[in-house]
Parts: C-alpha cells; structure tokens; sequence
C-alpha cells in the first residue's frame, strides 16, 4: 500500500466520523424543533455539549491537521473528489482549530438553549429573555471573527458571510441591493398609486388542518419527493434537515385561516430536499455530499416556491386540487383570481409570508442590521427600535410587537449571522437559473400540466449531482454558463408584476 492510498484510507476514516456527529446532532436538533416539548432543552445541552466535545476532539486534533494538510500538498496525486474533499476539510479545520476548545463548546451549548429561549419569547412576545442571549451570541460572533481572520484581511461581516457563501462580500451585496432596489420600489409605488389589488379574502377562509396536511403529501408527489426517504415534520419555524441523500426531513407550520402558507412552505423546503436527495452518489456520507452554499441552495428553494409555485400555469394545474380539498373556499375562484391573489404585491408584517415584490426589503432590512451589529455600530438592545423604524421605512409597515416584528425568524438564535442575504441572493440566482434552463426544458409546459420531473432532471444534471464539488460561484457560472447578475431577476420581477396590475 502506497503512503497516498494510506492518506485516502485516513481520510475515509475521518469522513465516516464526521458524517456519525453529523447525524446524531441532526437529529437532536430535529427532535428539538419538531417533538420535544417546549421545556426540555436542559436534557439536549448535556447531549449537545458531547457531542460538542467529542466532535471537536476527533476534528481538531492534530493528527486531523496533518493528515489534511498531507493530502493537500499532493493535491496532484489525488483523485479530482479526493482533493476536492481535503480542500474543503481543511478550509473547515482551520476555522474549528482557530477557536479554543472550550468556547467551541459552551457556544455550541449557548446556541442550543438559546433556540429554545427564542420558541418561548417569540410565543410571549418577550424579547427581554432572548435578548441577553443573543448578546452572548453576538460577543461570541465577534470573537470568533477574530480567530478566523487575526490578521484583519477582510471586513468582518464578510467574515461571517463567507460561512454561508464563499466568496462573497458586503461590497458584492451592497450592489446587488442596489440594482434590486431601483427596480422594486419603483414597482412597489407604481402599483401602490394604481390602487387596485386582487382580492385575497378567499386564502383566509377556514382550511382544516386535515385537508392542508392531504395538500402537502400531494404536493411532495408534484415535486417528485421520494416519500421512501422524505418525510414531513411540523413546527414554529419551517426548515430542512439533511441526515444523508437518503434520509432528508422538512417540516412546515399550518395556519387554519392561511392555507397558502403551508402550501409554500413546502414547496420551499421541498427544494432543498429535492437538492439534497439527488446528491451524487458517489459524494454519500463525505463532506462533499450537500449543497454548494446556502444561496445556490436558496436558489432551489426559491425557484420551486416562486418561480413554479406562483408560476400562471402551475396555479391553473393546482387550482382544481384546492377546489377538491377545500370545496367551500375555492369553488368559485377562476383561474385568474387566483393566480393574481398568490402573487399580489402587498407590504407584510412577516418574511415568510411577504410576496416576491416585496420579499428582498425584508431582507435588506436584516442585512443592513447585521452588518451594523457586527461592525458594533448598534447594540442588541437597539434591535427591536431599529427593526420596527425599518419595517416602516423600507415597507411602510406599523410592527405591533416583537413576536411579529424582532422575534419572528429563528436564524439570530441559532447564530446564523450573514444567512439572510443569501435568501435575497437565491432569488437572484435562480431567475438566472430558470433563463439558462428554458433553453433546455419547457418549463412553461412543465409547470401547466404539473409534470415537474423535467425541471429535475434538468437540475440534478447541471446542479444538484455536484454537491460541494465546486464552489458555489464556479458552479453558478457552470450551470448558467455566464457570471451572476441581477438583471434576469430585475427583468423577471418587472414583467411579472407589470402584467398583474396593467403596469
């Protein structure tokens, strides 16, 4: 056995232990949002501060660094995954060894209760508990800046942004908002003096929880979701986990008098779903085996929930559904109130719930506030002050407390800082994304006759098979075989909406 082929084993090794920490912290935070009841975080720190321990031990250690750092320097010995894989170990090694031991631990545990902390606040509207954790989390952030970055090379926001999406920069982000801005407010004040909106009353009515659960196991078949490795979860705040290509869960939050909000809400995490379980397979149980970046990733999400989701012909494919499911609600509503009612153009309280017009101000909103908190130019205490001067500035909102206003996203309790702005950036790539796709696959067809294996197929070629094997601007630029730009999304808002409300 040659020394490179011991490295591989070596690396193997390491791999298979990462993916079991992996697993087993998943589904602890699986149980946490999903099952457990709502006071029982004390039992899940003790279990997360193993784990915490034993995963830190078993990265960080310097046997792990030299055997990365071996690997790295015959990059040219090793297979084109092999090399790609101690590339981004490494990447991942150096920031998890830059920090101490101990504070890797105590945040991994701070952030645990915190999450927990943040579910009660958000249903007492009580941001006072939160806040001192969320303090603790932010001095916690700047620390870690510092580690990773001692030298001061980069902004420090861009620090935290590079967790997310390699790459990119506040100055990239600064210009994206930019361009974004100048075509939606614009919009936004056109349709506001045309005074006209869809009527929406029809969405509120009554939706049996019954019924909008049969909804959601309609809609995974639609997305072509392999039940047989994709389930459906509930809770406060949906999301996606991956446990591995074959094992992935989302969940959604059903609403009696919103019905479309879980219809969205899966199509959404349906995305990330369809991303994740169609991974190469040869990419299974490595660090390899998941999406590129949480914007290539949101771009899925993104695509699916609007793009399709809100798309004229699949709302004329899905309306005869609704009707069946909930007869008293729908069976009046023609084909074009309700596609005109799902893509209104309306300033809302809640980010999960706000239109596509509207979507990217809250988002700014949260990515100019992050980046002020982490250029320690506002405190957390200003926070709620801030957020709620915003929502009137940017959307012309009045935010009634915090529970819809501070507190209603969970990702500043999980430590998330620098996540939001790949939401707005997923929009983005995927308008592209769809430009590049229809010169390949009639999407249009697809959509109208809710046949979506097509847009799958297409996307598991060109996206999904990759996994982490190429960063997520190189493989942006692969797929859409040209650099980003806001133009396709700028293009696609502008003619949407000018052709809803006779712009």
């Amino acid at each position: 056995m040659t020394e490179t082929t011991e490295l591989i084993n070596q690396l193997d090794e390491l791999e298979r232990s990462l993916y079991v920490f992996h697993h087993l912290s998943s589904q602890v935070e699986l149980d946490a949002m999903t099952a457990a009841p709502i006071d029982s975080a004390a039992g899940r720190s003790v279990v997360t501060e193993y784990l915490s321990k034993e995963r830190y031990a078993a990265f960080a250690s310097e046997k792990t660094g030299k055997l990365l750092s071996d690997l790295v320097e015959r990059k040219a010995e090793l297979p084109e995954k092999t090399a790609r894989q101690a590339e981004v170990l490494k990447r991942d090694y150096d920031r998890m060894k830059a920090v101490p031991q101990e504070e890797y631990v105590q945040y991994d545990i701070l952030v645990s209760e915190a999450q927990n902390v943040w579910l009660k606040a958000k249903l007492n509207n009580d941001y006072a508990s939160f806040s001192p954790y969320l303090k603790k989390i932010v001095e916690s952030q700047l620390r870690f800046i510092e580690y990773w970055d001692p030298d001061h090379k980069q902004k420090p926001y861009d620090v935290l942004l590079n967790e997310y999406e390699y790459g990119l920069t506040a100055d990239m982000l600064d210009k994206f908002f930019d361009e974004v801005k100048q075509t939606v407010v614009p919009l936004v004040h056109a349709i506001t003096e045309k005074g006209w909106q869809p009527d929406t009353e029809f969405l509120n009515k009554y939706a049996p929880l019954e019924k909008q659960r049969e909804l959601s196991d309609y809609l995974m078949d639609v997305l072509t979701l392999d039940r047989a490795h994709c389930s459906i979860a509930e809770t406060e705040h949906p999301f996606t986990l991956e446990f591995n290509k074959d094992d992935v869960r989302i969940s959604t939050h059903y609403h009696t008098d919103s019905v479309m909000s879980s219809f969205y809400s899966v199509m959404h995490e349906g995305g990330h779903a369809l991303y994740e379980l169609h991974t190469g397979d040869e990419l299974r149980f490595t660090s390899l085996a998941s999406g590129a970046s949480s914007g290539i990733h949101e771009s899925i999400s993104r695509f699916f929930e609007n793009i399709i989701g809100r798309s004229k012909g699949f709302c004329d494919f899905i309306l005869p559904k609704m009707n069946e499911l909930f007869p008293g609600q729908f069976e009046s509503v023609t084909e074009k109130a309700f596609y005109q009612a799902v893509n209104t153009a309306r300033p809302s309280l809640i980010r999960t719930e706000a239109d596509e017009l509207t979507y990217c101000l809250h988002i700014m909103l949260r990515y100019e506030m992050e980046k002020a908190l982490i250029n320690r130019e506002i405190s957390v205490d200003d926070l709620p002050r801030i957020w709620n001067e915003k929502m009137k500035e940017y959307l012309g909102v009045d935010v009634p407390n915090d529970t819809k206003g501070v507190l209603q996203d969970m990702h500043w309790g999980g430590g998330m800082f620098g996540y939001f702005p790949t939401y707005a950036l997923g929009n983005a790539y995927g308008a592209q994304m769809c430009e590049r796709m229809k010169r390949d696959v009639d999407v249009e067809r697809c959509c109208a006759e809710g046949d979506l294996k097509p847009v799958v197929s297409w996307l598991t070629d060109h996206v999904f098979r990759y996994g982490c094997l190429l960063d997520p601007i190189p493989l942006f630029n692969q797929y859409c075989g040209a650099e980003f730009t806001a133009k396709p999304y700028c293009r696609y808002l502008k003619e949407k909406y000018s052709e809803i409300y006779g712009l």
